[in-house]
């Protein structure tokens, strides 16, 4: 099942489970967001009881919101080989530690935003007006409840200024967070099971002016890290009492003769749950 937000015509955010080409806006009842709902023992079955009114044909008109509410957004760097080697490329004073994080036990783990730094599926994206060298990261992003259990997952973009990051590794959180940083969307898959990594491929295009200047996969199989060890260590005395977004690596990387340009439309899809789309905006 998908279950997402949007923005009505009237300027309500609504919450809705998406069905092929088409929204069935929920009455919530004594549910106050879509958060709350994720936060119950069994979401899914809750989600399916919900009334649901007639349906709406999915076209350009829809205003999507990020599946966000008040969780955190975690994120998790050098999980695949691609990312390791990407981040030793930023500059010979990084490469000795994103070396060694790859190799041992403990996940580089890092705060990514808050909700109001995220933006939904055909919301702008922001480049740095300071960086030279942006990127998008296109990442599996487990969805978490208060309990640390996955509940499901959703496509992320981790917007990444390298230039920043390379400069200095403790750079990294203003190579990270800042507004419009982060991508969610366009919905919310919740799976009884969860999917084996090797059935999650992840693709990234990037169009400029109509063109496609960028286009890469790769595969959660690929992952030198399990989901479930991620959240091990995210929850390594920490609490999430609303739960939180934990973004799980990237494996594609453009190079570096590549940075994003103010008007470039990022597209993720990610196999088994759908396809954010974002165009870029800078200062």
């Amino acid at each position: 099942m998908n279950v997402t937000k949007i923005l009505t015509s009237s300027d309500q955010v609504r919450v809705a489970r998406v069905e092929k080409n088409r929204l069935f806006l929920l009455q919530l009842g004594d549910y106050p967001s879509l958060a709350a709902i994720l936060a119950l023992d069994d979401p899914l079955s809750v989600l399916q009881t919900l009334t649901a009114e007639d349906p709406i044909l999915i076209d350009d008109s829809i205003r999507w919101l990020p599946p966000i509410d008040n969780q955190e957004v975690w994120a998790a760097g050098v999980t695949y080989k691609r990312s390791q080697t990407a981040r030793m490329e930023e500059s010979e004073a990084a490469a000795s530690c994103y070396d060694r994080v790859y190799e041992a036990d403990r996940p580089e783990l890092f705060f990514k935003a808050t909700p109001h730094r995220v933006s939904g599926h055909g919301q702008p994206l922001r480049i740095r007006a300071d960086a030279t060298w942006n990127v998008p990261e296109p990442e599996v992003t487990l969805v978490l409840n208060a309990k640390l259990d996955i509940v499901g997952l959703t496509v992320g973009n981790d917007m990444s200024s390298r230039d920043i990051e390379g400069e200095n590794p403790l750079y990294l959180p203003q190579a990270k967070c800042y507004d419009q940083c982060a991508g969610l969307g366009p919905w919310i898959t919740l799976f009884e099971t969860m999917p084996p990594p090797e059935s999650i491929g992840v693709d990234l295009k990037i169009q400029r002016e109509g063109q496609l200047v960028f286009d890469q996969q790769t595969s959660a199989a690929e992952m030198a890290r399990s989901f479930d060890d991620l959240v091990d260590w995210l929850g390594r005395d920490n609490s999430f009492p609303a739960g939180a977004f934990l973004m799980t690596g990237t494996g594609i990387v453009p190079t570096s003769e590549f940075t994003l340009l103010p008007g470039d439309m990022i597209h993720i899809t990610i196999e088994g749950i759908g396809t954010l789309s974002n165009p870029v905006v800078q200062g």
